[in-house]
């Protein structure tokens, strides 16, 4: 049986999750040599309204193009969050940014404030590479090599040297969560 891991990202108009989904799946595609798929869905208004990605990944030919039952939710705000959830699978990784998405109503999930990481590095606008960043970390679903290929392939001349500190922001911030997770899961002294 062939491996599909499906990943969705949410969020509104304006936050660049079309962008990060592309640069997902030119990740795996170009750089890993991946089968891969990226669909896009988006609300009438370009800024504020709903915004959704989505990028299969799978080691053969895929056959339907759309996530069905996301292994992974990236919910960059709290609407987003409450619309997908449903359709994630009971036991796949829901990632939310703390900044906008409080109110989580799952137990298991990560937490990290993407939007206010990227205020810190100056630009709000890289919240969506901070988000990829957090997610190569978290699932392993590309390698964060590939993955800072494919972002400095496809982000605006200038922007470069912002962009790599954003996705290692994202990384460390994941790896520091995953950290916190292995000292809390481990046997007392």
């Amino acid at each position: 049986m062939s491996y599909r891991y499906e990943i969705r990202l949410a969020g509104s108009g304006g936050q660049g999750l079309i962008l990060a989904g592309i640069i997902l799946a030119e990740a795996a595609g170009i750089y890993e040599g991946k089968f891969v798929c990226q669909t896009q869905s988006y609300g009438p208004a370009a800024r504020g309204g709903a915004s959704k990605a989505e990028v299969v990944i799978s080691d053969a030919e895929i056959d339907y193009p759309k996530a069905i039952r996301p292994d992974v939710l990236l919910a960059m705000n709290q609407k987003s969050l409450d619309l997908y959830l449903p359709d994630l699978k009971p036991d796949g990784l829901l990632v939310v940014d703390a900044t906008l998405a409080p109110e989580v109503p799952r137990e298991r999930h990560v937490a990290i404030p993407f939007t206010k990481l990227a205020r810190d590095l100056g630009k709000e606008m890289a919240a969506n590479i901070v988000a990829l960043g957090a997610l190569a970390a978290l699932t392993r679903a590309v390698t964060p090599e590939s993955l800072e290929k494919a972002v400095l392939a496809r982000v605006p001349k200038g922007t470069e040297e912002l962009n790599k500190k954003a996705l290692a922001a994202g990384m460390d911030a994941a790896g520091r969560l995953q950290g916190k997770l292995q000292e809390e899961s481990a046997p007392g002294e």
